[in-house]
């Protein structure tokens, strides 16, 4: 049998309240964890380690039911774990998260009427530090609330002192190695943020646009371009058409007019243009598109900027200071009235790039950035995941990590703000280029003409260092030592692009090829009921403080768990907590009772031979359960794990053991103690298995029941092997012959409570021995001299025959029943009718059809189901 992890001290010190209230238990029990040390992790340890790194919040942020829910799995994590007896770290912290912070303090500087640069760079940077120790990390709060078993004494920012050095190092080291690189390239630039950002933090959205085709030369030198972005026209530099187009081989290497300006420009011929596309040529920005940039790469064009940061256009007289959109309808107006414009399409609905942050639309733009060199470091990222070294679960994920590491293009990591990881270079006043490390001195002062970078790191450099640099390293702290590589990096599928493969790639490069974690368990995202995206616009967003409040925190931890199948979005309405409560509720109650009616933990597990069956049974599934739990576990199932021990708990346990059990439990005596320390072991570890999904309410009850110090550090069940198939089985025929016998008393009308005299045949079965719990559980009366059986039940090879004679208006029912053939053979003649009908099926759509074949299936079934009950009636 599975064991008490601690001996107890002492038999059940008090007795529970009668109603559980989580607002009053939660709090304290939290900080009584922490203050006792529970979730410190020692890297003296000799245990095994198990680690796993937050995905660090945003210091803007605060807890949502994202959140939430990754937090409520990886605490489940590593509480199991610690349980199991590993040296379990969970370690906590936040990202100091660069435009989204920026953008916070420079909304509260303008309510003062100021911007960052009345501030200047140095008081700026000092504002967001004042902000962020006063408003930043709300989260981390609302974490104890949740519950979340985090080691706090190893609580990291990304911009504390030791990260920055983490920082500063893999730069130089990367810098060193050749693998970042300085280069005028096109980015993704925001007009609104000021600042570029990367390929994956552009969200892309179809927008109502328009395609403009216009004519560029005069007479035969004339040719047709479309475009969406007009106002770009001002910085054509080329018009390129594919080598083997015959309709303008005569014009390539000719300069043709460009409209509005004084200039000329070349066709050129290259074999990016698709002929069958449009009119077969396209206009060249080299400046202001990626694609046209690789064109005049190729073949040596200049590259006009034709727009300021801010979006505004900076050339040509007449459209000079327009703003972006408002130059793109000046321009194409303009051509229109000087005959240019060949066909207008609006709208035209095309895929536009926005800015994560701010959701402004995105302007392409040649700029002088900082660049990681990915190709060697995304192919051992790819690597580790084929080679086993690191799994990806689900595995059909796979797929989608591959097809980004293996195309992966070099990465932007320079921002235009203030508030970052500062770029670790400085420029001298010969044109010196100088990357500093952490232990080294800037080569010169500002007097001296030297000076640094002004742009600071993406966000994603930083974090993408978290799972070695929150441990420690550059240095080799015990914490490396001991703690890496990490054991799950679990968190939802919508960050493989910006997180997971930026870790994999800076992990492995500095940590000489060790992974930075063994398995990669992607989850969903939450959805409301319907399944769609929770937003508060549609008033679909929930604050999950709002229902810990009302429900208490293991409601809502239970709720997301028991959703969480891997990979697959996690839908979540007010009543599945609801229902959750009552499942902590239930727990309560019926631990409540059991301790009422002597359930122990004292001394060892009596003999089998000593236990009756139902005493056997509900140890067989007990381990039984223990071993699905554990595998489910392993597999990152956690919707199954919780759904098994949800049935397990309230159907088996409290429904079926407690209850047929209450006759020994009545009668007294030897069997009496042997179930109560059966049931008190069933108690104790169902506890244990809960535990790690609903902390609050199983720590209040274990330690009450056990006299444990706390189920926090108590062991996890083992399954012992122990099973006794001829007692589940049964058992399984003890609860066939009382559901069906309770399914004929629903029938019949009768009330639940409403005892009815009844004869047992139980002769020759194995049910013999449980007459009084059949009795007891279906409120049947022993039979009096006047008893006649009015209606008998066989089943399961037993017969029980029950008197309904005063019970029940066997005429009126017989009326009642009559009624409902009718109907049920009326709907199924109908259904019939119309499957027999050629022409209607021809005309139907399937899922109509389908229905009405549902509904004669349905009508079958309740027929069926009448009959029985009119036959076990008796004449009236």
């Amino acid at each position: 049998m599975t064991e008490n992890s601690q001996q107890p001290q002492s038999a059940p010190t008090s007795e529970l309240p009668t109603q559980y209230a989580p607002a009053e238990v939660e709090g304290k029990l939290y900080e009584r964890w922490v203050e006792r040390g529970y979730f410190a992790a020692d890297a003296k340890s000799d245990k095994p380690a198990y680690t796993i790194v937050i995905p660090p919040p945003n210091v803007t942020g605060s807890l949502h039911l994202g959140h939430a829910f990754q937090h409520t799995l990886m605490d489940a994590l590593t509480r199991r774990k610690r349980m199991q007896g590993y040296e379990s770290l969970w370690l906590p912290g936040m990202d100091h998260a660069g435009i989204a912070t920026q953008n916070v303090v420079e909304r509260e500087l303008g309510k003062e009427g100021k911007s960052r640069h009345d501030l200047g760079r140095d008081a700026f940077v000092e504002r967001v530090w004042q902000w962020k120790e006063e408003y930043g990390g709300k989260i981390l709060g609302q974490m104890r609330r949740l519950g979340d078993g985090v080691d706090w004494s190893r609580e990291r920012f990304t911009m504390d002192e030791g990260l920055s050095q983490a920082v500063q190092t893999i730069f130089k080291k990367l810098y060193d190695d050749e693998l970042i690189y300085r280069a005028e390239r096109i980015i993704n630039w925001c007009p609104r943020c000021l600042t570029a950002i990367s390929d994956i933090e552009v969200e892309y959205q179809d927008d109502d646009g328009e395609l403009v085709s216009m004519k560029y030369g005069e007479g035969d030198d004339t040719i047709v371009v479309a475009t969406t972005r007009a106002e770009t026209m001002l910085g054509d530099t080329a018009v390129a058409v594919h080598p083997d187009d015959e309709r303008y081989r005569h014009l390539v290497g000719r300069r043709i007019k460009l409209p509005l300006t004084d200039r000329t420009i070349p066709v050129v011929a290259d074999t990016h243009v698709d002929p069958e596309f449009g009119t077969g040529a396209v206009k060249v920005t080299p400046a202001h598109d990626p694609n046209d940039f690789a064109i005049g790469q190729r073949h040596d064009l200049e590259s006009l900027t034709v727009m300021d940061e801010r979006g505004v256009i900076t050339v040509h007289g007449p459209f000079q200071g327009l703003d972006r959109f408002e130059a793109r309808s000046a321009i194409v107006a303009a051509l229109r009235a000087e005959g240019r414009i060949v066909a207008e399409k609006r709208p035209y609905v095309h895929s536009v790039g926005h800015c994560s942050r701010c959701k402004t639309t995105l302007e392409p733009r040649l700029s002088m950035q900082w660049w990681v060199k990915v190709g060697p470091l995304a192919e051992a990222a790819g690597d580790a995941v084929r080679d086993g070294r690191v799994s990806i679960h689900p595995a059909d994920m796979s797929k989608r990590y591959f097809d980004w590491v293996d195309n992966m293009h070099d990465w932007c990591i320079s921002r235009q703000l203030w508030w970052g990881h500062r770029i670790p270079v400085w420029y001298g006043p010969e044109g010196e280029v100088v990357c500093v490390g952490p232990d080294e001195e800037p080569p010169g002062t500002e007097a001296e003409g030297w000076k640094q970078d002004p742009d600071v790191l993406d966000t994603w450099f930083s974090s993408g260092l978290w799972p070695f640099s929150t441990l420690g390293w550059p240095e080799r702290t015990p914490d490396l030592e001991k703690f890496y590589s990490t054991d799950v990096l679990l968190t939802g599928h919508d960050i493989i692009f910006f997180w997971v493969a930026r870790m994999m790639m800076f992990g492995l490069y500095a940590m000489d090829g060790e992974v930075p974690f063994k398995t990669i368990a992607l989850t969903g995202l939450v959805r409301d009921q319907f399944g769609k995206k929770m937003s508060k616009s549609s008033g679909t967003a929930v604050d999950p403080l709002d229902w810990m409040n009302a429900y208490g925190s293991d409601a809502v931890r239970f709720t997301l768990a028991r959703g969480a199948n891997p990979g697959t979005d996690v839908p979540i309405g007010e009543d599945w907590v609801q229902a959750s409560r009552n499942f902590a509720n239930k727990i309560w109650n019926a631990t409540r009772f059991a301790l009422m009616n002597g359930a122990t933990v004292e001394g060892p597990l009596p003999d089998p031979s000593e236990m009756t069956a139902t005493d056997r049974w509900i140890l067989s599934r007990l381990n039984k359960t223990v071993a699905e739990v554990d595998a489910f576990y392993d597999d990152f199932q956690f919707a199954k794990l919780s759904d098994t021990l949800y049935h397990f708990a309230w159907d088996e346990v409290f429904d079926w053991y407690v209850e047929l059990s209450k006759t020994t439990f009545m009668a007294g005596g030897e069997p009496a103690k042997v179930s109560g320390r059966v049931l008190g072991e069933v108690l104790d570890v169902t506890l244990r298995l809960l535990h790690p999904i609903v902390p609050f309410v199983t720590e209040t009850l274990w330690t009450t029941l056990t006299g444990g110090e706390s189920v926090v550090i108590a062991e996890w069940p083992t399954d012992s092997g122990f099973r006794d198939a001829a007692a589940e089985r049964e058992i399984e025929t003890l609860q066939q012959v009382i559901t069906e016998v309770r399914r004929f008393r629903a029938d019949q009308g009768l009330q639940p409570g409403q005892r009815v005299p009844a004869r047992l045949t139980l002769d020759g079965t194995a049910l013999a021995p449980h007459e009084a719990a059949i009795r007891q559980l279906l409120r049947l009366q022993p039979e009096g001299e006047a008893f006649a059986a009015t209606a008998t039940l066989p089943v399961a090879g037993a017969t029980v025959a029950l008197d309904l004679s005063g019970t029940i208006d066997v005429a009126a029912e017989r009326k009642r029943l009559a009624k409902d053939l009718a109907a049920a053979e009326k709907e199924k003649a109908q259904a019939n009718a119309k499957l027999g009908n050629e022409a209607f099926l021809a005309k139907a759509p399937d899922q109509v059809v389908d229905k009405i074949r549902t509904r004669l299936a349905k009508a079958d079934e309740d027929i069926a189901r009448i009959q029985a009950q009119l036959e076990r009636l008796p004449e009236a």
